[in-house]
């Protein structure tokens, strides 16, 4: 009995210990065939003196200290229960404080917690892991608990105990990998880091995956956070939300990054020109109403180390990003926007992470949440490594980080980041750089069916929220759900689209007739997913030119062939994505270092660039043929495709009701073309309802220019009837069929 203590009391100086709670603590100990008597054993390596508070007698007792190395002990001969104590450490310096014993409590987290997380199947184990501020037998302080299983010892470290790994060690429990330790007195605000003892001997520090907040960079602790206190006010919107069909209602997507949509007038005395979540809401929230958009989209506010990355590297999934305030101050920004009726989508990144030394890479050790073979484990193009998702509590740590955001900040959607790196093995790789599966293919079968479960799981939880796959490949049913063998995203990114329009667009329009399939081919899958149009981030930076600046041209040319652009781009089936300046024609690329360059709307043609864009976005949530029926070939008709000498495109779209209906006619050349027809299909007046040259968009005609157009009774494009129309240089025709009440 002695040596086996003396081994527990060594394991524990010696940092190996995986179970300090059965030697520290109290506990009744007795040789066979006497009596029990009640022992209670402190480590405490950096005290003067120990003494035992015995709180319903009011007692004190001073500790035996047992070796040199800070093991103390007090046994009560005549005493054989289990009661309340305090400590009452002295300190080197004569400082002292009283605590509660942290060994003297049992584990909060249940055996059914570990096996469902285990399983890859607990869907809040955010609510377990992590730091968690909480009253346990009527004492005040926090739960930590980590996932760690192949660590020697996992300590708790912080300015509440001198980051001294010694001093709370914490217990793992069962075979599950998970370690636990519930301190008294550490609350909201506490900085903390898991101290890791590897396999090797190695010691290491890591924040913790699973906080709810972190330092500042270039700061890297983790901070104890309750994020349970914010009243939210946005019943209203998650009740009409969960009502709502996303497929048959307008989804007009303004994509920013906080940092820079808006910044201070001085950088502070770190150089930041941050500035805070409610700042933000309180100036974001009144501009987004006045452009008309339904939705914002937010760069990742996960926290991340390295501002270049835009949030795309994160080592803190849980964990809104502190650049920009504090949790309660981004649920403050959420709730504003619900409040005035405009969804939040989030960027999400479940595919990589980098390798910095305090985040997820080799957590304890070992390679835990990424693969052990560079060749399925790290992303050459990136840097960065690659999460293990046939590993259940990988699967469990993301899944649930989805949840999370959801649950807690009340967010409408996920767009999933690089979902063509998750499913292809050998994305970005060559010959030799990544490992076939197990039928010899290069696709990735565990990240399809993570995907599948994570979209299944979220839809279980959220009515009407939204899941967007960020994919560029071919691979088929990205939004058919999975029981159809599809992935289960509601939307998809139509990259397709956007390379190939991108392209045009940066043509001189004298060469764009050779190129016309650029942009109709679009049309041969258009509804083969449920697609979103998106003139993204990633397409105004690293050289790519802005959207303005793209356009060939003079000044003028410019902005006429900007505003063709996005008249074709609102017409065109499928829901629609901006990025932030690109609705005034911002001239140069964004610069994640400085704030956009808002002064631009001093000038004319810029302030009539956002005019132009308002205006669509109004006529796209008026016009039920724009989005009701999106998603299907019932919702569009070709007038004529093939008019590549004037590379000029017209179409319909048309609503459930076939009087919802507009007819778009796209002029991408300088050229004025005049007296030029369009098969329409009925015999009545046309309003114009739109048009991209009026001098109020920066172009040429009158605002009060003609529009109602007869027909002409003669056939054409398959039609019994045609429209005679002038189409201005770079313009984008918009018509409207008016139906007589009979």
């Amino acid at each position: 009995m002695r040596k086996n203590l003396v081994e527990a009391a060594t394991s524990i100086i010696n940092g190996e210990c995986k179970d300090p709670h059965s030697y520290l603590g109290m506990h009744l100990v007795g040789a066979e065939g006497k009596n029990l008597q009640t022992v209670v054993r402190v480590y405490q390596p950096t005290a003067k003196m120990v003494e035992l508070l015995d709180i319903s007698a009011g007692n004190s007792f001073p500790m035996k200290k047992l070796c040199n190395e800070g093991i103390y002990e007090i046994i009560f001969p005549d005493r054989s229960d289990i009661f309340e104590y305090k400590l009452k450490i002295t300190d080197s310096t004569g400082n002292s404080f009283s605590t509660h014993d942290p060994y003297s409590f049992w584990p909060v987290i249940s055996e059914y917690d570990t096996h469902l997380f285990n399983q890859g199947n607990h869907h809040r184990i955010y609510e377990k892991l992590g730091a968690h501020v909480m009253t346990h037998n009527n004492v005040k302080g926090t739960l930590f608990a980590v996932w760690a299983p192949c660590a020697k010892r996992v300590s708790v470290v912080g300015d509440f105990n001198q980051w001294d790994g010694r001093r709370h060690q914490m217990r793992e429990l069962g075979s599950s990998g998970v370690w636990e330790l519930f301190i008294p007195l550490v609350s909201s605000g506490d900085l903390y880091k898991f101290e890791i003892k590897t396999i090797d001997n190695n010691l290491i520090l890591k924040a913790d995956p699973y906080a709810f907040y972190a330092e500042k960079r270039p700061n890297t602790a983790s901070i104890v956070m309750d994020i349970d206190n914010y009243t939210w006010c946005d019943d209203q919107w998650i009740s009409s939300r969960e009502e709502k069909d996303v497929f048959n209602n307008p989804l007009s997507i303004y994509e920013l990054h906080l940092g820079t949509w808006s910044t201070a007038a001085e950088p502070d005395e770190n150089g930041d020109i941050y500035i805070n979540y409610r700042i933000i809401a309180d100036r974001l929230i009144p501009y987004i109403k006045y452009m008309g958009y339904t939705h914002i989209e937010l760069l990742p506010v996960a926290e991340h180390p390295y501002d270049g990355s835009w949030g795309y590297q994160v080592t803190g999934y849980y964990a809104v990003t502190s650049r920009y305030g504090k949790p309660e101050d981004f649920m403050y920004f959420v709730d504003m926007c619900h409040q005035n009726d405009i969804g939040v989508l989030l960027d999400w990144v479940p595919a990589h992470f980098p390798k910095d030394a305090h985040g997820l890479a080799r957590f304890d050790g070992s390679a835990l949440y990424e693969h052990s073979d560079p060749r399925q484990g790290e992303h050459p193009e990136w840097g960065t490594l690659v999460f293990n998702h046939g590993r259940n509590e990988v699967r469990n740590f993301l899944i649930s980080n989805a949840v999370f955001w959801f649950e807690k900040y009340h967010i409408d959607g996920l767009r999933v980041d690089a979902v063509a790196s998750m499913i292809y093995l050998d994305y970005a790789k060559k010959p030799g750089q990544w490992i076939p599966n197990k039928y010899g293919g290069n696709l990735n079968l565990e990240a399809a069916d993570f995907l599948k479960q994570l979209n299944t799981t979220v839809f279980n939880y959220f009515k009407g929220v939204i899941m967007v796959a960020e994919e560029s490949s071919s691979w088929p049913m990205i939004t058919k759900p999975p029981y159809m063998g599809g992935l289960g995203f509601t939307f998809k990114w139509n990259m397709g689209w956007m390379n190939d329009f991108l392209k045009y667009i940066k043509m001189d329009p004298i060469y764009r007739k050779y190129h016309h399939n650029l942009i109709t081919f679009s049309l041969m899958y258009a509804f083969s997913e449920n697609y979103i149009l998106v003139l993204s981030h990633d397409e105004v930076v690293h050289g790519k030119c802005s959207m303005l600046s793209k356009q060939p041209g003079d000044y003028w040319q410019k902005f006429a062939g900007l505003r063709a652009t996005y008249g074709y781009t609102y017409g065109h089936p499928g829901k629609k994505l901006l990025f932030m300046g690109g609705e005034y024609g911002q001239f140069i690329e964004w610069n994640d270092k400085k704030g956009l360059d808002w002064h631009l709307l001093d000038y004319e043609m810029h302030k009539k660039m956002q005019t132009y864009v308002r205006d669509l976005n109004t006529l796209y949530r008026e016009s039920k043929a724009l989005y009701e029926v999106d998603l299907s070939y019932d919702g569009f008709e070709w007038i004529d495709c093939n008019d590549n000498d004037h590379s000029v495109v017209s179409f319909i779209r048309k609503g459930k009701d076939y009087h919802d209906m507009l007819i778009f006619v796209c002029n991408f050349t300088p050229a004025v073309n005049y007296n030029y027809c369009i098969g329409v299909p009925f015999d009545l007046e046309y309003e114009l309802v739109m048009n991209s040259n009026y001098e109020k968009y920066g172009g040429y005609d009158s605002d009060d220019s003609n529009k109602i157009y007869s027909v002409i009774k003669e056939p054409l494009h398959g039609r019994p009837f045609k429209l005679c129309l002038t189409i201005p240089s770079f313009g984008v025709l918009v018509f409207r069929p008016i139906f007589k009440d009979s």
